[in-house]
């Protein structure tokens, strides 16, 4: 009989890259979204609601299949979302799969969580992975990425954007941070091979490259053939530039946390590959199509 499994936001980002290598390896797929309205025409993937507010509505919807795979988050406070209810929705979704007899949940969670971390993003995720730890489902895999690219993601596309229609690209200071980016298909991969284990497991999920900030952002402009000159600023700038920025595109670029944490070194980790596609050789693969429009994070998760 074919394998139901769950994933949450199959007509997303991550959640879609998943939900396509399970249909290809002949799973039957069920999501949980909060977007039905983005379901491609002809879609196998199954839909029903993401509502937290209803967890018996969660159970029947989770009832029958094998393995959640779960890529619920916010990246940023806006509105009633925030990190605190992401924390607390997740507790929510992982409740309802303990009670509907989900076998195994694997968790998409991020680079060097922390319950001390002063950033409510990473503090957050480690509070998610406490939770799932003790939710009662009988196994669970936690895949941490740090930065996605590929298949439409927004944060190289935008620094190409940029780069096309800035006469200047501003950095924090040396921009010698370090990044280790993964492709969203070797993301999803991964997270499918850990659904077919059966052991608890953490692995980082990070692609064969680390890379500077600024080597990221010089071989963008290479790739797209900008002639933006890169200005070092002064890290303490870097939030305000960005959220002026985002007054004139409507959209959140970078907050404070975000920079602090990827200066800090948190997109960065020494753990083995878990892909093999290297961002590098992608920019320079995609170099037409990346930053020809801009990818707005607020309509893409919170304006209809």
């Amino acid at each position: 009989m074919t394998q139901l499994d769950v994933v949450t936001g199959a007509f997303s980002y991550s959640g879609a890259a998943i939900a396509r290598q399970l249909l290809d390896r002949g799973h039957q797929v069920r999501t949980l979204t909060g977007h039905p309205d983005r379901a491609p025409a002809g879609t196998q993937v199954e839909i029903r609601p993401l509502d937290f507010a209803a967890p018996d509505e969660l159970c029947r919807s989770l009832a029958g299949a094998h393995t959640l795979y779960n890529t619920y988050w916010v990246r940023f406070a806006h509105g009633q979302a925030s990190h605190e209810a992401a924390v607390a929705n997740s507790r929510v979704l992982f409740g309802a799969a303990a009670a509907a007899g989900i076998r195994r949940i694997v968790h998409v969670s991020i680079t060097n969580p922390s319950r001390t971390s002063a950033d409510s993003y990473f503090r957050g995720k480690a509070m998610v992975e406490e939770a799932l730890a003790e939710c009662g489902v009988p196994s669970h895999a936690i895949a941490r990425p740090a930065i996605l690219f590929g298949r439409g993601g927004v944060l190289l596309n935008n620094i190409a954007w940029l780069l096309r229609h800035l006469p200047v690209f501003a950095i924090g200071g040396r921009g010698n941070y370090r990044l280790r980016p993964i492709h969203v298909d070797d993301l999803a991969a991964a997270c499918t091979d850990l659904g077919a284990q059966s052991d608890t497991v953490t692995m980082d999920a990070v692609g064969p490259e680390s890379v500077t900030f600024r080597q990221l952002v010089v071989e963008i402009r290479a790739a797209v053939g900008s002639h933006s000159a890169i200005v070092p600023v002064p890290g303490a700038a870097i939030p305000t530039l960005a959220r002026v920025l985002g007054v004139v595109l409507r959209d959140t670029l970078l907050t404070a946390d975000e920079y602090r944490s990827m200066t800090a070194g948190l997109a960065d980790t020494a753990g083995p590959a878990a892909g093999t596609i290297a961002v590098t050789d992608w920019i320079r693969e995609h170099s037409d199509e990346l930053g020809r429009r801009y990818a707005s994070e607020l309509d893409l998760h919170f304006r209809r």
